[in-house]
């Protein structure tokens, strides 16, 4: 569902011991770094990035010739921006239903397109945008082509099936609230956003799919799928003249209409909370966000490493030293406005905030040990590289690029930036960010202390 949680936060338990080291004041010297490391050469065949508009449709294609697989992802930006508390879920329920039927393909026939082309057509919900997006080939795009740009502009939705898929959406609603995990983020979300946008689901709550009508799904269709709204990001073995000629044919037909992006305003200064869901389970639950900087800033990169530090450090000292968890880390999300967390599912969450709170205090006061610090940085990039390495991930890497930065090139800009942040810059953004934590809590109320928490 949500939301690119903090890539950095998986990298916690295997780098944990050159994190206690990045604390050690004394010099380190890390061993010697491994191959996977070194920033590999472009893929072969791969013919460069360029940025054009086509009919009104902003479009990006990074054109490899290495592989024949495709990914076309296209933005629709405003996410949750574009709804209510009312009207939550709009977008991604439009698209649900589109996929049971269009004016060309109904159901039947759209169904069996598809798995005759053994492609995809996917929806995804986020805070900023919904991606609508296609996985084909080459030899596959057109075909697939034509049944996406059908669901996007010429969605039947009839009123059987806008029913059968509200109780869908509906049903996975309602389970929410029996995964405590999903539950706690959730609530950790509605808690650190209170009062902003962001605060609202991007699926819905079960009181807005509820309601949305069928009419109202027609409007939203009609009315805000527009060319202005719209950034296609394309990478794979395809043409700028195929790019072009299949926009031509399909979404430069919309509307223009008058949206623009814009970053989402900054969340005020808010005091710690705490919000209890009390619940009688094995193990307890607990997640809390702070506001992070904007993608514009110094300090974006500079928190990226403090929370993936402080997993390490959170890591060693609960689920290593004390076995009080078995899963615990300091998230880093991106987004509009960014966010660095506090997350663990815990028999013992007083002992766990006690235990977090002195190790942001140790963050806060003493500077990383520079190599043992370009070790982790180095340990986190072979990551990246790995994740990095789909045309679907960097497809998104590009979209971010340009409406976080303003430019796509920021993400070829990804490795050179993060590699100059410094102990000076992570200590100034610990310092800085991590306080005023606004945490959920998911378990029995009891083991909780209230002013743990509103300590931060």
């Amino acid at each position: 569902m949500r939301r690119l949680i903090g890539f950095l936060a998986i990298v916690a338990a295997s780098t944990a011991n050159a994190q206690a080291r990045a604390r050690t004041p004394r010099p380190v010297s890390p061993p010697p770094a491994p191959a996977a490391v070194v920033a590999p050469d472009p893929a072969p065949g791969d013919t460069g990035t360029s940025d054009f508009t086509v009919g009104g449709v902003h479009v990006i294609l990074r054109r490899n010739t290495a592989n024949d697989v495709i990914a076309a992802n296209l933005y629709l930006l405003g996410g949750v921006r574009l709804s209510t508390d009312s009207t939550a879920g709009i977008e991604p329920f439009l698209f649900l239903v589109s996929e049971q039927g269009t004016k060309k393909y109904p159901k039947d026939k759209l169904r069996k397109a598809m798995a005759r082309l053994g492609t995809s057509i996917g929806a995804n919900a986020d805070q900023d945008w919904t991606e609508f997006g296609i996985r084909a080939t080459r030899a596959t795009l057109d075909s697939t082509w034509a049944v996406f740009a059908d669901r996007l502009m010429e969605p039947l939705l009839d009123s059987t099936e806008v029913e059968r898929v509200r109780t869908q959406l509906i049903s996975a609603v309602r389970q929410r609230r029996d995964d405590p995990d999903a539950l706690v983020h959730f609530l950790a979300d509605s808690t650190a956003y209170e009062g902003h946008p962001y605060g609202r689901s991007e699926t819905g709550t079960e009181r807005s799919i509820g309601r949305i009508t069928r009419a109202e799904l027609r409007a939203f269709q009609r009315e805000n799928l527009v060319t202005s709204r719209m950034l296609l990001v394309v990478v794979g073995n395809v043409t700028r003249a195929q790019v072009e000629r299949l926009v031509l044919g399909s979404l430069a037909q919309l509307p223009r209409g008058s949206y623009t992006w814009t970053l989402p305003d900054s969340l005020p200064t808010m005091k710690p909370a705490l919000t209890v869901e009390a619940r009688q389970l094995p193990t307890n639950y607990l997640l809390g966000y702070v506001a992070g900087p904007p993608p514009t800033s110094k300090d974006y990169q500079a928190l990226r490493i403090a929370a993936s530090v402080l997993s390490g450090q959170l890591d060693g000292e609960l689920r290593q030293r004390r076995n009080l968890t078995y899963a615990v880390n300091a998230p880093f999300r991106e987004g509009g406005i960014s966010s660095a967390g506090l997350y663990i599912t815990t028999i013992a969450p007083n002992t766990a905030l006690d235990v977090m709170r002195r190790e942001i205090e140790l963050l806060q006061r003493e500077l990383l040990n520079p190599e043992a610090l370009a070790e982790l940085v180095q340990q986190f990039l072979v990551r990246w590289y790995r994740t990095n390495e789909t045309n679907a991930e960097q497809a998104t890497g590009l979209a971010r690029a340009l409406l976080y930065n303003g430019d796509w090139h920021a993400a070829d800009r990804f490795i050179e930036d993060l590699r100059k942040v410094t102990p000076v810059d992570v200590q100034r953004a610990a310092k800085t960010y991590f306080r005023n934590v606004r945490f959920a809590y998911v378990g029995d109320p009891s083991k909780i202390a209230r002013a743990a928490a509103l300590r931060f």
